[in-house]
């Protein structure tokens, strides 16, 4: 922590974030926000408004436990990066030569009315810069009844099985041919996995999560930390906010319950929580460990990973990456705009444009970022040595994610 001047932030101008993420809160559209800004290493604004859980009216707190869904990209491509300093691979190697499966390929046709051959294998660049062919099961009617008919990411399946499964789906478009989001970094878990030869959970564990002081970072919750797994919310079809928790304590039956709560009065919200995923045998909440987006992390944690990144590969003398790896994820690989992981900042409003100053943001050209499904966002400024993070439990925040950007840069006074 730092004195915000010390690092050329206003503080004057910092105390405006939080009016702004309140009222998000009073008008019913999020249970609760944490958001912090740092800078040349030092943390300036850390605060929290609202609640983890409304209907227990539990505060969000420093220490509270997010869902952070696809910010679990950035920390799997660090370590299939991380292998990759190793030797044990090139960008452009055959995700084939680890993985067999993933041999002799099939792709459907534009109209998706034909399977032909891949012409390109798909290359561990392919999954870094989600330019494989591979989607979430929204490309088209017949590739989405095979996403749905392969129920893939069922908590204690095998990784290796549910790559198997992928490997049999027909691919969206050639491997290179444009980017289509989708499961590439959980095939990516996979890859690490075989190539480190243990568990993705173990090497993420034992590589990343212990060096980087990320204590709380991990597929599962267990039962002493429940108390503080935030519940999940969304905005139901009449704007107004319904909510979801993963149950604390065991239930009889796999069926879900639903529950009905009245919210706060004082609040717009009407509340109805979805009580499931309860805890297993061990009272751990456990999610499928495929590295695209099922870790869960604390703003502290996620922090340490940004300012590692933001350093260079390195934190308080532990290096990660080399620093020109670091660059190389950085560098917007495809269409000048996503890198192997990352969205990066181009200065280009679109690929037919010269223009070179950034476009309807405020970040410098060269910051990175990416966000969860859950309203989680981080970016990194190397430029302005700044890092901002958003941590909440809803769907549909991007006015909020663009209002916390905006009223950090407006604090910077250097």
């Amino acid at each position: 922590m730092a004195a915000p001047e010390e690092v050329g932030v206003s503080a004057e101008r910092l105390e405006h974030i939080r009016p702004v993420m309140q009222d998000y809160v009073d008008d019913g559209r999020m249970a609760g926000i944490l958001t912090v800004v740092a800078r040349r290493g030092k943390i300036v604004h850390f605060e929290t408004v609202g609640m983890r859980d409304v209907e227990n009216n539990k505060p969000i707190e420093a220490d509270t436990i997010f869902r952070i869904h696809s910010m679990s990209k950035p920390i799997t491509s660090v370590a299939v990066m991380m292998l990759y300093e190793e030797g044990h691979f090139q960008l452009d190697t055959p995700v084939s030569d680890f993985i067999p499966e993933f041999k002799s390929m099939k792709v459907y046709n534009e109209e998706q009315t034909e399977i032909l051959n891949a012409k390109k294998a798909v290359t561990i660049k392919h999954l870094l810069t989600h330019t494989a062919g591979l989607i979430y099961g929204w490309g088209g009617e017949a590739l989405d009844k095979r996403y749905q008919k392969a129920n893939l990411f069922q908590p204690g399946t095998p990784l290796a099985d549910t790559v198997k499964k992928l490997s049999d789906i027909p691919l969206a478009h050639e491997p290179g041919d444009r980017w289509t989001y989708g499961v590439s970094t959980d095939v990516l878990g996979y890859l690490v996995e075989v190539v480190s030869g243990m568990p993705f959970e173990e090497f993420l564990q034992t590589r990343l999560f212990v060096p980087l002081s990320m204590v709380d970072t991990a597929f599962s919750v267990p039962l002493e930390k429940l108390d503080r797994f935030a519940a999940l919310y969304e905005l139901s079809k009449a704007g107004e906010m319904k909510g979801s928790k993963d149950k604390e304590k065991k239930v009889d039956g796999a069926k879900e319950k639903k529950k009905k709560i009245k919210g706060d009065k004082s609040s717009k919200m009407r509340l109805e929580r979805v009580e499931k995923d309860p805890p297993l045998e061990n009272d751990e909440i456990r999610f499928f460990p495929g590295g695209g987006g099922a870790l869960v992390s604390t703003a502290p944690d996620y922090m340490r990973f940004c300012q590692m990144l933001l350093n260079g590969g390195e934190l308080e003398g532990g290096r990660i990456l080399k620093k020109e790896t670091v660059e190389l994820m950085r560098y917007p690989h495809h269409d000048g705009w996503f890198g192997l992981g990352f969205s990066i900042v181009n200065g280009k409003a679109s690929k037919d444009t010269d223009d070179k100053a950034p476009k309807d943001t405020p970040e410098s050209i060269g910051s990175y970022s990416w966000g969860g499904a859950a309203g989680t966002l981080f970016w990194i400024d190397p430029e302005k040595e700044l890092i901002g993070l958003l941590m909440t439990q809803i769907s549909d925040v991007a006015s909020s994610h663009d209002q916390f950007k905006v009223l950090t840069y407006q604090a910077l006074s250097e």
